[in-house]
């Protein structure tokens, strides 16, 4: 039985994944049932097997995205400032796949803006990506975590990566990846000048 249902999970990653290719090339006003049959060269009673609305494929596009993110990530070898650093450049479109997942993510945002229930998941998101980013903060700071604004400096580091990713989706020869880690860097050392 387990064996049955293994196909269909790859067949609705693969479903997802064209969902992604659209949507980097077209965005979610030019995202439609259509258009991700026609991408896959299948169907749209096919892609409707899997998924019964654009709501429902859209919201497991974006999850498969944030899982293989997290696949993706750069395993810090050491905590602290090394750990934070890490995070933030995870969050930035460093290479091809993180690119692309930038632009569905900037893109993301418009959607959720005219849907209330696709907002608060947003607002969710971000809000557990700012939890991270404050714990890794923490952690680099140890006990002086407090005395030295911790929170101001997570609200200024989340706030900036964010920025940046916007930036690089709209002006990708202006913040190539050097130039990127160059400011992620930049800030680290300003914000935490004792351990950076």
């Amino acid at each position: 039985m387990a064996d049955e249902a293994q196909p269909r999970v790859d067949r609705r990653d693969e479903v997802a994944e064209a969902v992604w290719r659209v949507l980097n090339r077209d965005g979610f006003v030019g995202l439609s049932m259509r258009g991700v049959a026609t991408e896959m060269g299948s169907t749209t009673g096919m892609v409707t097997y899997y998924f019964r609305s654009k709501r429902e494929l859209t919201d497991y596009a974006l999850q498969l995205l944030i899982s293989r993110g997290e696949d993706r990530s750069r395993r810090a070898t050491a905590g602290g400032v090394h750990a934070l650093r890490s995070a933030l450049l995870d969050m930035l479109p460093l290479d091809e796949p993180s690119t692309i997942a930038n632009r569905i993510w900037v893109s993301s945002w418009g959607a959720a803006l005219a849907d209330q229930e696709r907002l608060v998941q947003h607002g969710e998101l971000y809000r557990a990506s700012r939890m991270k980013i404050r714990r890794l903060v923490d952690d680099a700071l140890g006990s002086s975590s407090e005395a030295t604004g911790a929170g101001s400096i997570t609200e200024e580091l989340h706030a900036a990566v964010l920025g940046w990713c916007v930036q690089a989706a709209l002006e990708p020869g202006e913040y190539p990846p050097p130039r990127l880690e160059r400011l992620i860097d930049g800030m680290l050392s300003r914000l935490l000048p004792e351990i950076a």
